[in-house]
């Protein structure tokens, strides 16, 4: 019995130090290896949405509280909560002040830059489809919820210039790290 053991351990210790050996050696290839495919400069444009804090790459259109109210009936509140409370998506509104022993994080009480908003909501909601909203409807969207947050009027309208200066309540909240 402990010879068989003896015997497993010395196979095991041979089969982990071929492989280590094997994956150290590493490889090299010259070309192609025949995995994927080339990516085109239009595939590239459609994923190169990212949007900066300043509003660079924000896109042409625009949207009022008034119309992102109805979309986020439709399309949010499922979620989210109606005015935007929370369900069983995180809560959007409120949050208070972040200097306290339980701060609640919140878009309005957390996020630094309205632009954030709109990127994020671009890039990922609905959760059930993303990137199926509109640029307009992504405006309406933020801008309802900038004006459920108390940030903005109900009719103001945001698009690629207003956008980037409206100024959340936590802009000051971080320390910028140039790279």
């Amino acid at each position: 019995m402990a010879a068989s053991r003896v015997i497993l351990k010395t196979i095991f210790s041979i089969f982990l130090l071929g492989l280590i050996a094997s994956c150290a050696v590493g490889y090299q290839s010259n070309g192609t290896i025949g995995i994927g495919k080339p990516i085109t400069e239009n595939q590239i444009h459609l994923w190169n949405i990212d949007i900066g804090p300043n509003g660079d790459g924000l896109p042409v259109g625009s949207g009022t509280a008034i119309a992102g109210e109805v979309l986020y009936q439709e399309q949010c509140a499922s979620c989210h909560g109606d005015k935007g409370q929370g369900g069983i998506a995180n809560r959007l509104v409120g949050g208070g002040a972040l200097n306290t022993s339980t701060p609640v994080k919140t878009v309005g009480s957390f996020w630094p830059y309205s632009t954030t908003i709109f990127d994020y909501m671009r890039r990922a909601m609905p959760h059930s489809a993303p990137q199926s909203l509109s640029n307009d409807q992504v405006y309406a969207a933020t801008a309802y919820i900038l004006f459920l947050n108390k940030i903005i009027a109900k009719d103001a309208v945001m698009d690629a210039k207003s956008l980037p200066l409206v100024r959340m309540p936590n802009r000051d909240g971080f320390i910028p790290i140039e790279r």
